[in-house]
C-alpha cells in the first residue's frame, strides 16, 4: 500500500500527476465536489445563520467509501484540488466528509501540472484556507437563496419550469436592454465622400473627406465643385509611432480571443483549456491575473532570443485591474515555452498555439511604425481630402501576434502610401458620395458579453461559461438566425468630369450567431426588473462580487453578508408572490373585423401565441402559435390574423388529407396521422402541396424499415438525443462506436439485446396479467407504471412489500379526473 494518498478533483489530472510521483504515491480523483447542497430542497437553514446542509449524493457514496478506506491506510493525505475558491471548498469537503486526521493531512496547490510545480507544492504544504472556503460557501448559498426563492415566484406569475439566478438574470438583462436599444433605433442617412488619386508615376491611393453631407443635394453640389479641379499634395506629415503587445491571457481575454480567432464558444474554450491544463501543457485556466512568474519570463526570453534574436526581446511585467480576484496567481501560459507542437487533438493544438503566441508576444519589443498623414487640396474649393498610411519599420511583437478586435471596435485599415512630397500634382481618378446610415448598437456575441460582464465587475472567471450556457439552455436567449433585410441607397460618382447616380442595395440587420433574447427571456427580465430591481441592478451585483472578494481575503464575515442580503430580499419575495400581477407580455394588436373581439399577442402555456377574445368573455378565445421567427414584441396585426388561417388544407395524397400548421415545436405538415416538421426557414403559411408531398415521401423513406428482428420491423431516425433505432415500441440510442448510416444485422442485434437486458434489469416487480410493473427510477426511487400512467414511490418505500392492490390504488390517484360539463 502506498504511503501517500493524493486526492485531486479530476481523473485526467490524476493520470497526469501520477506520472510525476513515485511508487510511494497513489493519486485518486474525487470527481469534483463529493458533498454539495441537496438538489430537491433549499438546503440552507435561514434561521440558523444560513448554515448549509451538505449531503453526499447517492452516486458518490461508493467513491467516498473507497477514499475513506484509502485514507485510513495512508500515512499522509495530500489534498491537491485547484488553486481557487472552488478547489479550496473541494479540499474542505474531502477533509470533513472523509473525517481526515489533521495531523496527517496536507493541502497543496500548484497552477500548472508539471513535475517541478508538483514537487514545489509537496515541499511547501499549507493548511486549508477557510477564508477561500467561506467565499465559495457565500457564493453557493447566496445563489441558492436567489434561485430557490425567485424561481417559484416565476412559476406562479409567469409559467412553470422557469428559473432565475443572480448572475444569469443580469446577463439576460444586458441582452434584453441591448435588443430594446436596437428596436428603438432610427437610422439617419448622410453622404460620405471618398476619392482615389494617382501620382505622376501612376501609383494609386485612396483618400476621404472628413466631412459628411446631410442630403443628396448637398453632396452633389460638392461634387460639382470638383469638376475641372486640379489636385495637389497640400501638406505631408510623417510621425514615428509604436504599438505595444497585449498582456498574457486571463480567462476573460482568452475566451474573447478564442471567439474572434478560432470561432469557439465560451464553453468550448473552457473545455479545451481544461484538457490542456490537465495534460500539463498550460497553467491554470481560471484566473484574473496577467502576472507571469520570474521563471516564465526568463523562459519566454530564452525562447524569443533563440527564435527571433535579441532585438525582439523585451522583459515586461503586467499588472491586472481586478482587485482581490487572484484565483490563480499567474496568467494563462504554456508550461514549456519551447514546446511548439504538442501531440494533442486539433482544437487543443489551435488553442495552445494561441496561448503560446500571446505569451511570447507579451515579452517582445514594441513594433516601430511610421504614420503618414497627407492633405490634398483642390483649386476649386477650400475642403481638403485626407489620406493616411502606415509603414512598419520594425515588426517587434507583430512578428508573432496581433490581438483581434470586436465588430464595434473595428476601424478602417490604413494602407501604405506611395512616395509623396508637398506640391506634387495628383490626378483624380474618381470621387464618390455614398449614402451611409448610422447603425444601431451591436448585438452581443458570447465574447463581447463576457467583456461587458467583466467591465461591470459581474461574475468571476469560473462563472462566465456556465452563465452563458445557462441562459441559452433555459431558453431566455438564443443564437440569432436573423437574415437581415435589403435596404436601398444612393451613390453619386464623379468620373471623367461627369456626375452619375448609382442605385445600390445592401443587407442590414443580419446577425447570425449573435445573442438575441426570446419572448420568454424578455417577459422574465421585465418581471424581475419591475419587482426585484435590486437583484437585477448592475452595481448591486458587482458589489456582491466585491463582498465575496473581501470574504476571501478575510476582511468580511460571510454570514454577515448573508444576513444583510436576506433581510431585504426575503420580504420582497413574499410581497411579490402575494401582490404582483401575473406577467404574460401581452400586447393588444387590434380588433378582429369579423367578430369585433380583441386580438392580442402573449405568452401562453406552450409558448408565444396570438389570441382572439379574452378570458372574461362568454365565448372561448381562439388561439394560434407564433411562427419560430415571430416575436410577441414585433408581430403585427396582419401577421397575427394570418396565423388564424392555419391549419391550411393543402390537398389529398395517397387517400389521406394533407394540411400545414404550427405547433409547440414549430411548423409542420400533417399527412393522415403522421406529422412532419418543416425545415428551418420554411413557413406553414407559404408551403404548397408539391413541397408537402416531397416532405412526405422523404419521411416515408426515412421511416421505412431497415431490417427486422424476431419478426418485428426495425426503423431508424434522429431525435433530440441523437441517432436511434426503434424496435417493438422501444427507442434505442445508437452510440458513436456504430456507423449509423451502415448498421449491420449484428449491430442491430447487439443494440436490441443490450436494451432488452437494461429494460429487464430496470423492472423489479410486475403483474403481467394486469399490465402493471414497478421500475427503478433516479435518486433511489421507484415508479409504478401502467400504460402511460405513472406513480412515484419514495426512497423509504420497501418495494418488496408493495401489493397489487397498493399499486392499483396509487395508479388510480394519478389518473386525470374528468372535467365537469
Amino acid at each position: 500500500m502506498a504511503k501517500n494518498l493524493v486526492i485531486v478533483e479530476s481523473p485526467a489530472k490524476a493520470k497526469t500527476i501520477e506520472k510525476f510521483l513515485g511508487k510511494d504515491f497513489k493519486v485518486e480523483s474525487s470527481f469534483g465536489h463529493i458533498a454539495d447542497l441537496p438538489s430537491k430542497e433549499l438546503g440552507v437553514d435561514v434561521d440558523n445563520d444560513f448554515k448549509p446542509k451538505y449531503i453526499v449524493d447517492k452516486d458518490k457514496k461508493s467513491l467516498v467509501k473507497k477514499l475513506k478506506d484509502l485514507a485510513n491506510k495512508a500515512e499522509l493525505i495530500w489534498l491537491a484540488s485547484d488553486e481557487d475558491r472552488e478547489g479550496e471548498a473541494i479540499s474542505w469537503h474531502l477533509a470533513e466528509t472523509l473525517d481526515l486526521d489533521k495531523n496527517k493531512t496536507r493541502r497543496i496547490v500548484f497552477n500548472s501540472i508539471t513535475k517541478s510545480a508538483i514537487q514545489r507544492a509537496i515541499d511547501n504544504p499549507r493548511a486549508i484556507n477557510y477564508d477561500l472556503v467561506n467565499a465559495q460557501q457565500a457564493r453557493r448559498v447566496l445563489d441558492r437563496l436567489v434561485g430557490y426563492e425567485l424561481s417559484p415566484v416565476l412559476w406562479k406569475k409567469i409559467k412553470p419550469g422557469l428559473s432565475a439566478g443572480r448572475v444569469q438574470s443580469v446577463a439576460v438583462r444586458l441582452i434584453v436592454e441591448r435588443e430594446r436599444d436596437i428596436e428603438a433605433f432610427e437610422p439617419e442617412a448622410s453622404f460620405r465622400i471618398n476619392a482615389e488619386f494617382s501620382t505622376s508615376d501612376g501609383e494609386v491611393f485612396s483618400a476621404k473627406l472628413y466631412k459628411t453631407f446631410d442630403t443628396k443635394e448637398e453632396a452633389e453640389a460638392f461634387l460639382k465643385k470638383n469638376l475641372e479641379a486640379a489636385f495637389a499634395v497640400a501638406s505631408l506629415d510623417k510621425k514615428p509611432a509604436k504599438k505595444s503587445p497585449s498582456a498574457p491571457f486571463t480567462t476573460s481575454t482568452l475566451q474573447q480571443e478564442a471567439s474572434r480567432k478560432l470561432y469557439f464558444s465560451v464553453a468550448r474554450t473552457m473545455q479545451v483549456a481544461q484538457r490542456l491544463y490537465e495534460a500539463g501543457l498550460i497553467t491554470y485556466m481560471r484566473t484574473d491575473s496577467v502576472n507571469l512568474s520570474p521563471e516564465a519570463i526568463n523562459d519566454a526570453k530564452q525562447a524569443i532570443v533563440s527564435l527571433y534574436g535579441e532585438r525582439y526581446s523585451k522583459v515586461r511585467n503586467y499588472k491586472g485591474k481586478s482587485k482581490g480576484a487572484q484565483e490563480a496567481h499567474e496568467a494563462i501560459r504554456p508550461t514549456d515555452m519551447t514546446l511548439q507542437h504538442p501531440k494533442v487533438e486539433r482544437d487543443q493544438a489551435r488553442l495552445y498555439e494561441l496561448i503560446r503566441m500571446r505569451t511570447l508576444a507579451s515579452q517582445m519589443a514594441d513594433a516601430e511604425l511610421e504614420r503618414t498623414n497627407v492633405k490634398i487640396s483642390a483649386t476649386t474649393h477650400r475642403e481638403e481630402f485626407t489620406a493616411s498610411g502606415e509603414v512598419i519599420k520594425f515588426d517587434g511583437f507583430l512578428k508573432v501576434y496581433l490581438e483581434g478586435k470586436d465588430e464595434e471596435d473595428l476601424e478602417e485599415q490604413e494602407g501604405i502610401l506611395p512616395a509623396l512630397k508637398e506640391g506634387d500634382p495628383l490626378v483624380n481618378r474618381y470621387i464618390t458620395a455614398t449614402e451611409r446610415f448610422t447603425r444601431p448598437p451591436y448585438r452581443f456575441t458570447e465574447a463581447s458579453l463576457v467583456k461587458k460582464l467583466e467591465e461591470l465587475g459581474i461574475g468571476r472567471p469560473s462563472t462566465y461559461a456556465p452563465t452563458i450556457s445557462t441562459i441559452q439552455n433555459r431558453g431566455y436567449v438564443e443564437k440569432g438566425t436573423i437574415e437581415g433585410t435589403e435596404r436601398a441607397y444612393s451613390q453619386l460618382v464623379l468620373e471623367n468630369n461627369t456626375i452619375k447616380e448609382n442605385k445600390l442595395s445592401e443587407t442590414v440587420g443580419s446577425d447570425k450567431g449573435k445573442l438575441v433574447p426570446t419572448d420568454i427571456g424578455m417577459i422574465v427580465n421585465d418581471f424581475l426588473v419591475d419587482n426585484f430591481a435590486n437583484i437585477l441592478d448592475y452595481h448591486f451585483t458587482a458589489k456582491v462580487e466585491k463582498d465575496f472578494d473581501e470574504i476571501a481575503s478575510g476582511e468580511e464575515d460571510w454570514q454577515k453578508v448573508m444576513r444583510d442580503f436576506y433581510k431585504d430580499f426575503h420580504p420582497t419575495v413574499v410581497d411579490v408572490e402575494e401582490n404582483a400581477d401575473r406577467a404574460s407580455g401581452e400586447r393588444v394588436l387590434g380588433v378582429d373585423p369579423k367578430t369585433k373581439r380583441q386580438v392580442s399577442a402573449r405568452l401562453g402555456r406552450f409558448g408565444p401565441m396570438v389570441q382572439i377574445g379574452t378570458a372574461e368573455e362568454d365565448e372561448k378565445p381562439l388561439f394560434a402559435s407564433l411562427l419560430p421567427e415571430q416575436s410577441i414584441t414585433t408581430i403585427t396585426f396582419e401577421e397575427a390574423m394570418d396565423l388564424f388561417k392555419l391549419p391550411r388544407k393543402l390537398g389529398v395524397h395517397e387517400g389521406e388529407e394533407v394540411e400545414a400548421n404550427v405547433g409547440r415545436y414549430g411548423p409542420y405538415i400533417r399527412h393522415g396521422k403522421k406529422f412532419i416538421s418543416l425545415e428551418s426557414g420554411e413557413n406553414a403559411l407559404d408551403v404548397d402541396m408539391d413541397r408537402a408531398v416531397e416532405l412526405i415521401k422523404a419521411k416515408q423513406k426515412a421511416d421505412a424499415p431497415i431490417s427486422s428482428y424476431e419478426g418485428k420491423d426495425v426503423t431508424k431516425g434522429t431525435g433530440r438525443f441523437g441517432p436511434f433505432i426503434k424496435w417493438d415500441g422501444m427507442f434505442i440510442n445508437v452510440s458513436k462506436k456504430y456507423d449509423f448510416d451502415n448498421l449491420s444485422d449484428q449491430d442491430i442485434s447487439e443494440l436490441i439485446e443490450a436494451k432488452k437486458k437494461k429494460e429487464a434489469e430496470r423492472v423489479v416487480k410486475e403483474w403481467p396479467e394486469e399490465g402493471i410493473r414497478i421500475e427503478k427510477a433516479r435518486w433511489g426511487r421507484h415508479n409504478i407504471i401502467k400504460g402511460r400512467t405513472k406513480a412515484e414511490l419514495g426512497k423509504e418505500v420497501d418495494v418488496a412489500k408493495v401489493s397489487l392492490e397498493d399499486a392499483k390504488s396509487l395508479l388510480e390517484k394519478k389518473k386525470p379526473r374528468k372535467k365537469r360539463k
